[in-house]
């Protein structure tokens, strides 16, 4: 790509008089950006020929939606040709620079077009970032009709727009751009002699172009960027993009990943199911996914911990030592050596025997003390520290177990009266519970024949 003298600047003036020039300044991704939904690369279900919502914009009949999907798969590219199909006036506004005095002035402005008989689509970049009193300014003009609202985020609509918006749009959900598409976007930038990187002599090699979209991680316009850095940097070497080329470019690359989004809650989610389905390959990788995206792996020791009580528990109570070990390993030595500590904790936690018996049972416990309130602590188990106490018949006809046959007093309750005796753990049949379970198993039936025989 050639580059700007920066020997003779021109001025301001000429700038603005030099429309062709102005257009070459902006972004390789800005100039590229699809001018009809034939161009469009990706959002194939939502776009096809034939889908919904395709037929009514090539119709003009454009509503209010929130463009719900990643960064880089086409949000603001939708919105501007919903604009063009539809013959309207478009206007912009990012939640992130614009207060509630600026959305005023543009809803007035957009007022003003639709008394003149004049349609505005207006887009909203990063809305979830606008709070309720913002959002709800939108409200009786999405009703009168004086804005088609398209709202973009990256964030789940349910969690961050409140329910009066929603109700009033449809949320569309787009998806990351797949490699094959992104190869196809860089291949029309490298072509288009107009808009593009055509006739400047650039030459890359179809592996080195699909590098760099799958570096771009689902996003054409990260995609382009990257293209136009190796370009300016191939200038200096015949306009050829080599794979040395490309390691200063892609030097830097990350994944995308919220540490606060719903990205973030995805990807623990699915780390945790795969411990819990036993499947370490896939827990192995959404670790390393989540490190690799920059969580920090004190969050995921203790989660890893919480796996280890939950999904384990008493099936293998090492599984609950490890997990603290590892979390006391990654302390002492930090990233990256601590990291492999995660892993091995991770994927033994998801090879090992599984049970949720102690959960279940403490969730049952905890349902019957919300029933069942403050019950009386029965006599025979109560405290008799006092004179006092000993004759209120506190501790009376408490049966020491030790003193009993095979060291159980077996018709003895330890539940209230008014509740009776409850089952609430239920050893699995795996790992160390096969034995819990065997030995419970012939204590129930045993304090049941007992209860029995003295009732």
């Amino acid at each position: 790509m050639t580059r700007a003298r920066r020997s003779t600047p021109p001025s301001e003036d000429g700038l603005l008089a030099d429309p062709a020039r102005q257009e070459a300044m902006r972004p390789l991704a800005e100039r590229m950006r699809p001018r009809s939904l034939d161009g469009m690369v990706g959002q194939r279900r939502l776009l096809a020929p034939g889908t919904a919502l395709r037929r009514a914009v090539e119709a003009g009949r454009v509503h209010s939606m929130v463009l719900w999907g990643p960064p880089g798969c086409g949000k603001t590219t939708l919105a501007l040709l919903l604009a063009q199909y539809a013959d309207a006036d478009f206007r912009a506004i990012s939640a992130v620079l614009s207060g509630l005095p600026d959305v005023r002035q543009v809803l007035a402005e957009a007022a003003q077009r639709f008394a003149e008989g004049r349609r505005t689509v207006l887009f909203v970049d990063e809305v979830h970032r606008f709070n309720k009193t913002q959002q709800d300014a939108f409200l009786p003009h999405i009703e009168r009709g004086s804005i088609v609202f398209v709202g973009a985020t990256t964030e789940n609509p349910s969690f961050e727009l409140n329910s009066a918006l929603l109700s009033r749009c449809r949320v569309h959900v787009m998806e990351a751009v797949s490699v094959d598409d992104i190869v196809a976007a860089l291949q029309r930038a490298l072509e288009d002699g107009e808009r593009g990187l055509g006739g400047q002599g650039i030459v890359i090699e179809e592996p080195l172009l699909r590098g760099i979209a799958g570096a771009a991680d689902g996003d054409v316009r990260r995609a382009l960027t990257l293209l136009e850095i190796a370009a300016e940097l191939a200038a200096d070497e015949g306009g050829r993009i080599t794979e040395a080329t490309l390691l200063q470019v892609l030097a830097d690359r990350t994944r995308r990943f919220d540490k606060g989004g719903e990205q973030f809650y995805d990807q623990i989610s699915a780390l945790h199911k795969s411990v819990r389905s036993s499947n370490p390959d896939a827990a192995v990788y959404w670790l390393a996914r989540m490190l690799d995206g920059g969580c920090d792996p004190a969050y995921l020791a203790r989660r890893l911990t919480r796996m280890a009580v939950e999904d384990i528990g008493l099936a293998d109570p090492r599984a609950w030592r490890m997990a603290l070990d590892a979390w006391d390993t990654f302390e002492r030595l930090g990233s990256p050596e601590g990291d492999l500590a995660l892993a091995q904790v991770a994927i033994y936690l998801a090879s090992t025997a599984k049970s949720n018996a102690a959960y279940v049972a403490l969730n049952a416990a905890k349902a019957d003390v919300r029933e069942h309130g403050t019950a009386e602590v029965p006599l025979h188990l109560r405290n008799a520290p006092t004179k006092l106490m000993k004759q209120l018949g506190y501790s009376k006809g408490y049966q020491y177990d030790h003193d009993s046959e095979g060291g159980i007093a077996l018709d003895q309750t330890g539940f209230p009266e008014a509740m009776g005796e409850r089952v609430y753990y239920e050893p699995v049949e795996r790992g160390l519970e096969i034995r819990l379970k065997e030995k419970l198993d012939r204590l129930r039936a045993a304090r049941e024949q007992a209860r029995k025989a003295r009732g």
